[in-house]
């Protein structure tokens, strides 16, 4: 517990400048597929979007943390009426907040208000590691900090384990966008629980069916048992959304204004 607290402790600002630079250093040497575009420019794009939904994600865990607190000192959720050890509450914990992540990521597929603002993450056409920065500020009030906030009243988690979900996803979410080669016999291991890298590129598939299944971020098991879960091979797998192939429409200015626009879904 003490090795837990003390790796929670670190800064997330150091975490997440050594993950940009690890991940953006291996696609430099070991990318999988040959980029068409400027990656220096196709990160600072969405790493501009990043900037904008990280800081908003900063003052929108100040709420996060005073809600969290206000439920824990009042003993409100599940886990307040089951008698289990602490580690266990802090491995279903975990589990809970992915379970109403996957949820929240799927409703932000159904509900086309949802899916006006997520289809920015969805429109990047050269996925790789900084894809994992792009998301519409707006995104942040309506899924993240809600989805936390919901799980903590329900489950009675605490702050502890909600920085323990965070420390596991943040560096998931960069292997799950990179642009490196990934051994399928992961899939068929690994994969039958956890979120694969390669599951999680099927997400990204310009087809709708694709498009709407794998939604889990870290436990596939949720897609296994909801019925959201499919499969095929990553070298077929044509990212983005078709709504999104011109260079205009991969700008840092377009994607901050396109959940105004009204755009069919192809």
């Amino acid at each position: 517990m003490e090795l837990l607290q003390k790796l929670l402790a670190i800064d997330p600002n150091y975490i997440l400048i050594g993950l940009i630079v690890l991940f953006y250093s291996l696609e430099y040497f070991f990318e999988n597929q040959i980029q068409t575009t400027n990656r220096t420019t196709h990160w600072g794009n969405n790493i501009l979007l990043g900037i904008i939904f990280v800081g908003l994600n900063f003052l929108w865990a100040y709420v996060v943390v005073f809600c969290v607190e206000w439920t824990n000192s009042r003993q409100i959720g599940l886990f307040y009426m089951l008698d289990m050890p602490y580690w266990l509450k802090l491995i279903l914990g975990v589990a809970m907040l992915d379970f109403v992540s996957y949820w929240f990521h799927r409703l932000g597929h159904i509900v086309p208000f949802l899916w006006r603002f997520h289809r920015v993450h969805h429109s990047d056409t050269k996925m790789d590691a900084s894809t994992n920065f792009r998301g519409h500020p707006i995104e942040t009030f309506l899924w993240f900090g809600s989805s936390n906030i919901l799980a903590a009243g329900i489950f009675g988690l605490d702050l502890v384990t909600l920085g323990l979900y965070f420390f596991i996803v943040t560096p998931l979410f960069f292997l799950e966008h990179a642009n490196l080669r990934f051994p399928q016999w992961l899939d068929r291991t690994v994969g039958l629980v956890v979120t694969t890298p390669n599951l999680h590129k099927i997400h990204h598939d310009q087809d709708q069916h694709y498009t709407d299944s794998n939604f889990a971020d870290i436990f596939i098991l949720w897609d296994r048992l909801f019925g959201t879960f499919t499969y095929k091979p990553v070298e077929g797998i044509k990212p983005g959304l078709r709504e999104f192939d011109t260079d205009q429409q991969q700008s840092f200015w377009y994607l901050l204004k396109v959940p105004f626009i009204k755009l069919k879904r192809q």
